[in-house]
């Protein structure tokens, strides 16, 4: 038998096995084609055998497309499917927000909902949430010791006060857009800044939504996942009076530092007392010493004629007049 047929015949047997391969794989997803076809979310058979040998599942492929398909969705190329699901993603999950978005209106494309997906956040209840906005404590009891925001205002009365944030989930900055924390720290913060902005308690207790007005006004969710409806001051009670406090430790510390420096005086009268008697002491001896030179000084006049007595003294002077 020549070469050339025995290549020809080896040609043929080979094109019949991969013939029979391929129609055992695709036997085995008929099934998956034949609802991709009569749904109109038609799939190439050859693709479907190429996404098992790919470690796609073709089943999740398949049924998220017919969800789009049906849905109406903007054409999502079937390799748009397979690249999130190797990548990691849910495939169906983001078919279905991206329909829950469709039906409330809400734009969202593909690329943005697979990137919050793989972001590893919950596109469905992210729709959900711009859908029917959800409701935030502040503080959160869940996650921090303090139950209330405790601020002073300016008369030094204590306020603590409680707030609900109404948000709704901001989709295009959801992919790195700030938490829940950071929404809950910056109201936090504005509620006890409008406090203590407020000339007195008094101001605050008879309407509290300007402490509220105040804090909306001032674009607490920028670079967030969130958008702030409202803000509500859910309960506000009166604290301790920090002012007078306040003023009785100053007046304490006043006392001490006067009773401090009446001590630094009273050391220092001390001391100089001290220093006085100490000084007299000395002066006394010197005394002393001098009253101990006056008889040895007596007895030198006396010795060199300078000192005589009173008698003689006398006698001298009778001398002197009887020899005039």
């Amino acid at each position: 038998m020549p070469a050339q047929q025995i290549l020809i015949i080896a040609a043929i047997v080979f094109g019949v096995i991969l013939v029979i391969v391929f129609f055992v794989l695709f036997s085995k997803y008929f099934h998956l084609w034949l609802r991709g076809f009569v749904t109109g979310a038609h799939v190439d058979p050859f693709r479907l055998v190429l996404m098992s040998l790919r470690k796609v599942n073709p089943h999740a492929i398949v049924d998220s497309r017919i969800m789009a398909v049906q849905a109406r969705l903007p054409k999502i190329p079937t390799s748009a499917f397979e690249a999130h699901y190797l990548a990691g993603g849910n495939v169906r999950r983001v078919v279905q927000a991206l329909i829950a978005a469709h039906r409330a209106k809400i734009e969202l494309d593909w690329d943005t909902a697979s990137a919050i997906d793989l972001a590893g956040r919950d596109v469905m209840d992210a729709v959900r949430t711009s859908v029917d906005p959800k409701v935030i404590d502040c503080p959160d009891p869940r996650k921090h010791s303090r139950n209330t925001l405790d601020g002073v205002a300016k008369d030094g009365i204590q306020l603590k006060a409680r707030a609900r944030v109404t948000v709704r989930t901001n989709l295009a900055q959801l992919v790195g857009g700030a938490t829940e924390d950071t929404i809950i720290a910056r109201v936090g913060e504005g509620i006890v800044s409008a406090i203590g902005s407020s000339e007195s308690h008094k101001q605050v207790l008879a309407n509290p939504m300007l402490i509220a007005k105040a804090v909306l006004n001032k674009s607490l969710d920028s670079q967030t996942a969130y958008e702030i409806v409202s803000i509500d001051i859910a309960d506000i009670d009166v604290g301790d009076n920090i002012g007078a406090r306040l003023q009785t430790d100053q007046a304490e510390a006043d006392v001490r530092v006067a009773r401090a420096r009446a001590e630094e005086r009273r050391a220092i009268a001390v001391a100089t007392e001290a220093e006085m008697t100490a000084l007299t002491q000395e002066n006394r001896a010197k005394v002393v010493e001098a009253e101990a030179q006056i008889p040895r000084a007596m007895a030198d006049s006396f010795r060199n004629g300078n000192l005589r007595t009173k008698s003689a003294a006398s006698a001298n002077g009778q001398n002197g007049a009887s020899m005039n």
